[in-house]
């Protein structure tokens, strides 16, 4: 990112509400495209480093907000959006608001209608990438919500990293970043816990990701997975290639290792638990992929 001005004409103007580390990242990288910035914090000295290149600061959100006909919102949550806002007043009336914040699908519907009440047109959205990579090559934003309003600004958007529209339901854009959250997640674990595997035999974690990271996850897991996609939306789990029951032999290799090396069980156990409700429902002779019918459906009460 560069602390250098674009040379390229001016940009439609845009607010930032919240300046925690992304929304620094949002206003300095909307800055340098070239768009006249304004924003806001409840801490107002966050500004400080934007305001000596440029950057508006005024004293109240209502003032921010009428300073551009788009306003990015990175805040905690929809509920301190909603605290944020109050102040408002009528100065959200003919405005967009692009929400980056995290929450559930439902919260993302209830503030649509938030925002219609107020008059205000509304996008959902979610920032995949980190602070450090907002604005750059290969970063990604996902919206959902109005289409409209994503096209209109797209340019606006664009700044801050590659638009992806993911449809009319207003509530796609934090799906999308909760499973893909808890894709990141879950692969750490796994990452993690086998790194703490194959550490109690004194392996270096530079040497067992030589082999973990640089080559079994791109060469084998990835296109594995991508592979096996089309067949995840058929509900199709051919098991000539290795059934469920075989896979649970594996994963029990897998507990019982962690036991003998004195590391920690409950990760592997629980994909143990996992496996075997998917057996138990009938998928035995099938891939391991038929585990997906057991995520599919609510977690039955004990």
């Amino acid at each position: 990112m560069t602390n250098q001005r674009s040379a390229s004409s001016q940009h439609a103007p845009v607010t930032v509400i919240g300046l925690g580390p992304m929304g620094l990242a949002l206003a300095e990288t909307l800055w340098d495209h070239g768009h006249t910035t304004t924003v806001w914090n409840r801490t107002p000295e966050k500004a400080d480093s934007l305001v000596t290149k440029g950057v508006h600061r005024p004293g109240t959100v209502a003032e921010a907000v009428s300073a551009s006909p788009v306003t990015i919102i990175c805040l905690k949550d929809y509920e301190t959006m909603y605290e944020v806002f109050d102040s408002a007043g009528d100065a959200l009336k003919g405005r967009v608001l692009v929400n980056l914040n995290s929450g559930t699908p439902k919260e993302a519907h209830a503030a649509v209608s938030w925002a219609t009440e107020r008059g205000a047109s509304y996008l959902d959205g979610a920032i995949m990438v980190p602070p450090p990579l907002v604005g750059q090559p290969g970063s990604v934003f996902i919206y959902s919500g109005s289409q409209d309003v994503f096209d209109e600004h797209r340019a606006t958007l664009a700044s801050m990293g590659d638009p992806r529209y993911l449809g009319s339901e207003p509530g796609l854009a934090v799906l999308y970043n909760t499973a893909l959250l808890e894709m990141m997640y879950a692969t750490m674990n796994g990452y993690l816990h086998a790194t703490a595997m194959v550490g109690s035999a004194g392996v270096s974690a530079v040497k067992f990701a030589e082999l973990a990271i640089d080559w079994f996850m791109p060469t084998v897991l990835g296109p594995m997975l991508a592979e096996d996609a089309p067949d995840l939306d058929k509900g199709n789990y051919p098991g000539d290639l290795g059934t469920l029951e075989m896979n649970l032999n594996a994963l029990e290799h897998i507990t019982r290792t962690s036991e003998e090396q004195g590391v920690h069980t409950d990760q592997p156990r629980l994909m143990q638990k996992i496996a075997s409700r998917a057996i138990a429902d009938g998928h035995g002779g099938k891939n391991y992929l038929a585990v997906f019918e057991v995520f599919k459906k609510a977690t039955q009460a004990p």
